[in-house]
Protein backbone atom coordinates (compact mmCIF):
# COMPACT_ATOMS: atom_id res chain seq x y z
CA UNK A 1 0.00 0.00 0.00
CA UNK A 2 0.98 3.37 -0.89
CA UNK A 3 0.29 5.95 1.90
CA UNK A 4 0.67 10.17 1.50
CA UNK A 5 -0.47 12.81 2.97
CA UNK A 6 -1.77 16.10 1.37
CA UNK A 7 -3.78 19.40 1.33
CA UNK A 8 -6.93 19.84 -0.54
CA UNK A 9 -9.45 22.19 -0.30
CA UNK A 10 -7.74 23.43 3.16
CA UNK A 11 -7.69 20.40 4.47
CA UNK A 12 -5.14 18.14 5.55
CA UNK A 13 -5.49 14.75 4.34
CA UNK A 14 -3.78 11.16 4.51
CA UNK A 15 -4.71 7.71 2.98
CA UNK A 16 -3.55 5.31 0.21
CA UNK A 17 -2.81 6.43 -3.32
CA UNK A 18 -4.66 4.02 -5.35
CA UNK A 19 -4.01 4.96 -9.22
CA UNK A 20 -5.09 8.79 -9.61
CA UNK A 21 -7.03 8.92 -6.45
CA UNK A 22 -6.34 9.21 -2.58
CA UNK A 23 -8.26 6.90 -0.40
CA UNK A 24 -8.96 9.43 2.33
CA UNK A 25 -8.59 7.53 5.97
CA UNK A 26 -9.31 8.98 9.09
CA UNK A 27 -7.38 8.44 12.60
CA UNK A 28 -3.90 7.88 13.05
CA UNK A 29 -1.41 6.80 10.66
CA UNK A 30 0.92 4.86 13.04
CA UNK A 31 -2.32 3.95 15.15
CA UNK A 32 -5.78 2.86 14.84
CA UNK A 33 -7.35 4.34 11.09
CA UNK A 34 -9.77 3.27 8.80
CA UNK A 35 -11.36 4.43 5.15
CA UNK A 36 -13.82 7.30 5.15
CA UNK A 37 -15.34 6.47 2.12
CA UNK A 38 -13.75 9.78 0.71
CA UNK A 39 -11.75 9.84 -2.79
CA UNK A 40 -9.62 12.61 -3.61
CA UNK A 41 -8.17 13.27 -7.02
CA UNK A 42 -4.47 13.63 -6.81
CA UNK A 43 -3.90 16.10 -9.38
CA UNK A 44 -3.56 19.41 -8.17
CA UNK A 45 -3.15 18.75 -4.37
CA UNK A 46 -0.62 19.54 -2.53
CA UNK A 47 1.63 17.06 -1.36
CA UNK A 48 2.73 16.72 1.90
CA UNK A 49 5.69 14.83 3.83
CA UNK A 50 3.59 11.50 3.64
CA UNK A 51 4.44 11.27 7.95
CA UNK A 52 6.02 13.68 10.18
CA UNK A 53 9.35 12.48 11.59
CA UNK A 54 10.35 13.60 14.85
CA UNK A 55 14.07 12.93 13.74
CA UNK A 56 15.76 11.95 10.14
CA UNK A 57 18.85 10.00 10.59
CA UNK A 58 21.45 9.95 7.65
CA UNK A 59 24.27 7.16 6.50
CA UNK A 60 27.40 8.12 4.84
CA UNK A 61 29.25 5.76 3.32
CA UNK A 62 27.04 2.68 2.84
CA UNK A 63 27.33 1.08 -0.23
CA UNK A 64 30.04 -1.00 -1.67
CA UNK A 65 30.59 0.37 -4.75
CA UNK A 66 31.02 3.92 -3.56
CA UNK A 67 33.63 2.78 -0.95
CA UNK A 68 35.59 1.14 -4.02
CA UNK A 69 35.64 4.32 -6.20
CA UNK A 70 36.84 6.63 -3.23
CA UNK A 71 39.21 4.22 -1.42
CA UNK A 72 36.84 4.56 1.77
CA UNK A 73 37.42 1.91 4.35
CA UNK A 74 34.30 -0.94 4.66
CA UNK A 75 32.99 0.86 7.92
CA UNK A 76 33.15 -1.57 10.92
CA UNK A 77 29.80 0.25 12.09
CA UNK A 78 26.92 2.47 10.58
CA UNK A 79 28.09 5.90 9.91
CA UNK A 80 25.41 8.26 10.31
CA UNK A 81 24.27 11.88 11.09
CA UNK A 82 21.13 13.99 11.92
CA UNK A 83 19.17 16.05 9.89
CA UNK A 84 17.60 18.30 11.45
CA UNK A 85 13.58 19.29 11.28
CA UNK A 86 14.04 22.45 9.26
CA UNK A 87 15.59 20.40 6.57
CA UNK A 88 12.52 18.38 5.94
CA UNK A 89 10.66 18.82 2.89
CA UNK A 90 7.42 17.03 0.61
CA UNK A 91 7.54 15.74 -2.81
CA UNK A 92 7.12 18.89 -5.65
CA UNK A 93 8.38 21.31 -3.02
CA UNK A 94 10.36 24.22 -3.91
CA UNK A 95 13.92 23.50 -2.29
CA UNK A 96 15.65 27.45 -1.41
CA UNK A 97 19.34 27.94 -2.51
CA UNK A 98 21.44 27.65 0.31
CA UNK A 99 23.77 30.92 1.16
CA UNK A 100 26.45 32.26 -1.70
CA UNK A 101 28.81 31.21 1.12
CA UNK A 102 28.07 27.38 1.59
CA UNK A 103 29.39 26.70 -2.09
CA UNK A 104 27.64 23.97 -4.25
CA UNK A 105 25.50 21.98 -3.41
CA UNK A 106 24.99 18.10 -4.70
CA UNK A 107 21.95 15.87 -4.88
CA UNK A 108 22.15 12.24 -3.37
CA UNK A 109 19.33 9.72 -4.35
CA UNK A 110 18.33 6.93 -1.58
CA UNK A 111 15.79 4.73 -0.12
CA UNK A 112 14.44 6.04 3.09
CA UNK A 113 12.88 3.99 5.58
CA UNK A 114 9.78 5.02 8.24
CA UNK A 115 9.69 3.77 11.13
CA UNK A 116 6.36 2.27 12.06
CA UNK A 117 6.57 0.75 15.42
CA UNK A 118 8.60 2.58 19.08
CA UNK A 119 12.59 0.78 18.22
CA UNK A 120 14.47 0.00 21.33
CA UNK A 121 17.42 -1.94 21.50
CA UNK A 122 15.92 -4.39 19.21
CA UNK A 123 17.66 -7.24 17.39
CA UNK A 124 17.98 -7.51 13.42
CA UNK A 125 15.48 -10.38 13.00
CA UNK A 126 12.78 -8.02 15.08
CA UNK A 127 13.69 -5.10 12.92
CA UNK A 128 10.62 -5.93 10.06
CA UNK A 129 7.96 -5.22 12.75
CA UNK A 130 9.00 -1.74 13.06
CA UNK A 131 9.58 -0.89 9.84
CA UNK A 132 6.12 0.62 8.47
CA UNK A 133 7.47 0.94 4.95
CA UNK A 134 10.00 2.73 2.54
CA UNK A 135 10.04 6.61 0.51
CA UNK A 136 12.48 7.56 -2.16
CA UNK A 137 14.78 10.50 -0.93
CA UNK A 138 17.14 13.33 -2.10
CA UNK A 139 19.98 14.42 1.09
CA UNK A 140 20.66 17.24 -0.30
CA UNK A 141 24.53 18.77 0.64
CA UNK A 142 26.86 21.69 0.41
CA UNK A 143 29.42 19.87 -0.79
CA UNK A 144 32.67 22.70 -0.33
CA UNK A 145 31.38 23.25 3.44
CA UNK A 146 31.59 20.06 4.94
CA UNK A 147 35.21 19.68 4.85
CA UNK A 148 36.26 23.77 4.94
CA UNK A 149 37.32 23.61 8.26
CA UNK A 150 39.70 20.75 8.23
CA UNK A 151 39.73 20.56 12.25
CA UNK A 152 35.57 19.85 12.32
CA UNK A 153 33.68 18.20 9.35
CA UNK A 154 30.61 20.39 9.40
CA UNK A 155 28.22 17.79 8.48
CA UNK A 156 25.11 19.22 10.48
CA UNK A 157 25.58 22.62 8.88
CA UNK A 158 26.30 21.08 5.09
CA UNK A 159 23.38 19.14 5.45
CA UNK A 160 20.57 21.18 7.69
CA UNK A 161 19.71 24.04 5.36
CA UNK A 162 15.89 24.23 4.95
CA UNK A 163 14.21 21.96 2.35
CA UNK A 164 17.91 19.49 2.22
CA UNK A 165 16.14 16.37 3.36
CA UNK A 166 13.21 15.49 1.22
CA UNK A 167 11.34 12.57 1.37
CA UNK A 168 8.36 10.99 -0.26
CA UNK A 169 6.05 10.96 -2.60
CA UNK A 170 4.67 8.28 -0.84
CA UNK A 171 5.67 5.27 2.11
CA UNK A 172 5.21 1.80 0.04
CA UNK A 173 4.40 -0.98 3.07
CA UNK A 174 4.89 -3.92 0.24
CA UNK A 175 8.55 -3.21 -0.87
CA UNK A 176 11.56 -5.52 -1.71
CA UNK A 177 14.41 -3.92 -1.05
CA UNK A 178 16.87 -6.20 -2.54
CA UNK A 179 15.64 -6.40 -5.94
CA UNK A 180 15.43 -2.39 -6.80
CA UNK A 181 17.41 0.21 -7.50
CA UNK A 182 17.37 3.84 -6.94
CA UNK A 183 17.73 6.05 -10.00
CA UNK A 184 18.52 9.86 -10.01
CA UNK A 185 17.72 11.99 -12.76
CA UNK A 186 18.88 15.80 -13.03
CA UNK A 187 17.32 17.73 -15.51
CA UNK A 188 16.06 14.60 -17.01
CA UNK A 189 19.20 12.97 -17.59
CA UNK A 190 19.96 9.75 -15.62
CA UNK A 191 23.11 10.51 -13.29
CA UNK A 192 22.62 7.97 -10.83
CA UNK A 193 20.80 4.12 -10.97
CA UNK A 194 22.84 1.97 -8.29
CA UNK A 195 21.11 -1.20 -6.96
CA UNK A 196 20.28 -1.41 -3.26
CA UNK A 197 21.51 -4.72 -2.58
CA UNK A 198 25.33 -3.13 -2.82
CA UNK A 199 24.37 -1.51 0.94
CA UNK A 200 27.09 -2.37 3.54
CA UNK A 201 24.31 -2.25 6.17
CA UNK A 202 20.86 -3.40 5.37
CA UNK A 203 17.77 -1.79 6.37
CA UNK A 204 17.11 -4.30 8.88
CA UNK A 205 20.70 -4.05 10.47
CA UNK A 206 20.52 -0.03 10.17
CA UNK A 207 16.89 -0.56 12.42
CA UNK A 208 18.67 -3.05 14.59
CA UNK A 209 22.22 -0.89 15.49
CA UNK A 210 20.78 2.53 15.33
CA UNK A 211 17.81 1.42 17.80
CA UNK A 212 20.81 0.24 20.00
CA UNK A 213 22.35 3.95 20.17
CA UNK A 214 18.62 5.83 20.48
CA UNK A 215 14.89 4.82 20.51
CA UNK A 216 13.38 4.79 17.18
CA UNK A 217 9.82 6.14 17.24
CA UNK A 218 6.85 5.71 14.72
CA UNK A 219 7.52 8.39 11.96
CA UNK A 220 11.21 8.79 12.27
CA UNK A 221 13.12 8.44 8.76
CA UNK A 222 16.58 6.78 8.47
CA UNK A 223 18.24 7.51 5.08
CA UNK A 224 19.95 4.65 3.47
CA UNK A 225 23.34 6.31 2.18
CA UNK A 226 23.73 6.98 -2.00
CA UNK A 227 25.98 5.83 -4.26
CA UNK A 228 27.91 6.10 -7.15
CA UNK A 229 27.17 9.37 -9.51
CA UNK A 230 26.66 12.02 -6.83
CA UNK A 231 27.52 15.87 -8.44
CA UNK A 232 26.73 19.28 -7.99
CA UNK A 233 23.50 20.74 -9.48
CA UNK A 234 22.51 24.56 -10.55
CA UNK A 235 19.68 26.75 -9.09
CA UNK A 236 16.52 25.87 -11.01
CA UNK A 237 17.60 22.35 -11.46
CA UNK A 238 14.51 20.07 -11.32
CA UNK A 239 16.01 16.47 -9.34
CA UNK A 240 13.82 13.56 -9.90
CA UNK A 241 14.31 10.07 -7.74
CA UNK A 242 12.71 6.97 -8.79
CA UNK A 243 12.86 3.87 -7.44
CA UNK A 244 10.50 1.06 -8.95
CA UNK A 245 7.90 -0.45 -7.02
CA UNK A 246 7.85 3.26 -4.53
CA UNK A 247 7.07 5.99 -6.97
CA UNK A 248 9.23 8.93 -8.10
CA UNK A 249 10.38 11.92 -5.66
CA UNK A 250 10.63 15.63 -7.48
CA UNK A 251 11.73 18.65 -6.67
CA UNK A 252 13.37 21.66 -7.94
CA UNK A 253 16.46 23.47 -6.39
CA UNK A 254 16.21 27.04 -5.99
Amino acid sequence: MKWMRCRHGGRELFGVLEGDSLAVHEGELFGEHRPSGERVPVAGVEWLMPCRPGKMLALWNNFRAAAEKNGWAIPAEPLYFVKTPNSHAAHGQAIAAAPPEAGRVAYEGELAIVIGRRAQRVSVEQSAAHIFGYACANDLTAIELLNRDPAFPQWTRAKGFDGFGVFGPVVETDFDWRAASVRTFVGGRERQNYPLADMIFTPPELVSRLSHDMTLESGDVILCGTSLGVLPMKPGTTVEVEIDGIGRLANTYA
